[in-house]
């Protein structure tokens, strides 16, 4: 399994550092996150349409369990669906196609892939370790202009997303914005949101990414 280590000095890029995004991005994980809200579901008693959950993911989970609990219950549920999540959501995730050709690209420019994610860090980093994604760096834990804060931080000119609230965190860091359409925002809404580049999905990325570090 590879750490999520620098192939280089980490502080010294030769190349770019490019921000992704994690859910429908890098990974899919609607089956394990579907397994997750069925077992919380079960757990809780409450009703939770976990089809419909699956088809909006992006924005932080409390703002999903809004949907379903009351608000003074958000805190507990957000806790208690992090502690069921690895148990639910960790084998049944894939990997998005292209993932690993895309980090094994941004390497190979001499650059970093730095991934920022509205996910609970520590199940974000269980996913990269289960599906051998070597990342360089994780934050967690950030949504939309969020995000900005960490793609500064470690000075990502690129970010990669699905949802207009990655387009967002783009804009907010000064970051190209590049969009694939393989969560739940369409090209048009992605690009309307602000979005640079489209890309329907990560296996179109090393090119792009050669054309980039070229130009």
């Amino acid at each position: 399994m590879a750490p999520m280590a620098d192939l280089q000095d980490p502080t010294h890029p030769t190349g770019p550092t490019v921000g992704f995004d994690l859910d429908m991005t890098l990974i899919d994980s609607r089956p394990g996150i579907h397994a997750t809200w069925l077992a919380l579901s079960e757990r809780t008693g409450t009703y939770v349409d976990a089809d419909l959950v699956v088809t909006r993911l992006g924005p932080p989970l409390e703002t999903e369990l809004a949907h379903w609990f009351p608000a003074e219950q958000i805190p507990a549920m957000a806790d208690l669906y992090r502690e069921m999540y690895p148990t639910h959501a960790i084998t049944g995730t894939l990997p998005m196609p292209g993932v690993h050709e895309t980090i094994a690209a941004v390497h190979a420019a001499g650059g970093r892939a730095v991934v920022v994610t509205a996910k609970y860090e520590p199940n974000a980093k269980l996913h990269l370790q289960h599906l051998d994604i070597a990342a360089d760096a994780v934050v967690g834990n950030l949504w939309a202009e969020g995000k900005g804060e960490a793609l500064r931080e470690h000075g990502a000119s690129v970010y990669v997303g699905d949802h207009v609230g990655d387009v967002r965190g783009a804009r907010t860091a000064n970051a190209l914005s590049v969009g694939v359409t393989t969560g739940p925002c369409d090209a048009a809404e992605l690009r309307a949101a602000g979005a640079d580049v489209i890309l329907a999905d990560l296996t179109e990325f090393p090119a792009w990414l050669d054309r980039y570090v070229r130009a």
